[in-house]
């Protein structure tokens, strides 16, 4: 008994009862494994944050997640899907046919200096005036706003309306008074008509809409239909190529080389313009396919005249 009390009681006896109450304290306080972090997991040997938005995200763009596969290159694809290229940019085509319409402004200042009045066009001065007036507006209010454009047109405006002046008193003094009347006429009906079509065009248009003719007050309706800005300035496009169309004969010694070459380049760069900007305008498309057609067809000719 001796020899087993001293062996019981011995220090290292006692130090291994220590140790195992020890462990069975341990595993009698244990409740079961705790739920692991999803948050401290780590893909690919990414950072592991607080809040495990960085391991989400290294997940998301590795492409790779227990349980399956996530495409890192379809996503990319996808969203590059939505990338705009220069032959889909409204505002490329825009400013393209901005700097060209600055073109056409800058001919007339150029013919002020340098051409004399006699080769100014009366019909096509006077259209341009009407053309660039509604083309200022169209540019303000469309999706995407052009606002080069815009100015374009207002300077255009002012420098045609010199050249009529010119044209005018250059008529003057040829003892042709009776026919600088008529043409002041004619301006004054048509100034008149537009401001009477601005003033009383909303008025009709609500009556045709809420009129419920059908296809009437649908096109009455249209966002570029003919009671908005989007119809007319195309329209008075059409004027210039039918003033080029009727003039297929005009000699080429009154045929500005420069005034051409810019209605030759806003008439490429337009077609593609109108069918990009918000509403689409099918309409000043078609109008500026046949505007650089005509306008190329007096363009070759005076080429052809003064240089070949």
């Amino acid at each position: 008994m001796a020899i087993i009390s001293r062996i019981v009681l011995s220090p290292p006896t006692r130090q291994a009862f220590t140790v195992l109450r020890r462990r069975s304290n341990l595993i009698t306080n244990y409740h079961g494994p705790k739920p692991y972090n999803k948050t401290a997991i780590r893909w690919f040997a990414d950072k592991t944050t607080s809040d495990g938005a960085a391991a989400t995200e290294s997940v998301t763009s590795a492409g790779t997640k227990t349980g399956g596969t996530v495409s890192s290159s379809s996503a990319s694809s996808s969203s590059g899907g939505n990338n705009t290229t220069w032959w889909n940019d409204a505002k490329f085509w825009g400013g393209a046919g901005a700097i060209a319409g600055w073109g056409m402004s800058g001919a007339a200042i150029y013919d002020a200096f340098q051409s004399s009045p006699e080769v100014i066009s009366l019909n096509m001065t006077g259209v341009l005036i009407v053309y660039s007036s509604l083309f200022a507006r169209w540019a303000w209010i469309v999706k995407p706003q052009n606002l080069l454009l815009s100015a374009c047109h207002v300077t255009n405006v002012g420098a045609q309306v010199n050249q009529m002046r010119r044209a005018l008193e250059y008529k003057r003094s040829k003892g042709e008074d009776e026919a600088v009347n008529d043409i002041l006429m004619k301006a004054g009906a048509t100034a008149a008509a537009g401001a009477a079509c601005v003033l009383g065009g909303p008025s009709l248009q609500s009556a045709l809409v809420n009129a419920n003719l059908g296809v009437v007050s649908t096109v009455a309706a249209a966002d570029a239909g003919p009671f908005t800005v989007h119809f007319w300035a195309p329209m008075s496009k059409w004027l210039i190529s039918g003033a080029s169309f009727f003039e297929l004969d005009r000699p080429t010694d009154k045929i500005s080389l420069a005034q051409y070459s810019a209605l030759t380049l806003t008439g490429f760069f337009f077609s593609r313009y109108a069918l990009l900007v918000t509403p689409i305008n099918y309409t000043l498309c078609s109008v500026n396919v046949a505007l650089f057609g005509s306008s190329a067809w007096h363009l070759g000719r005076k080429i052809k005249a003064d240089f070949l």
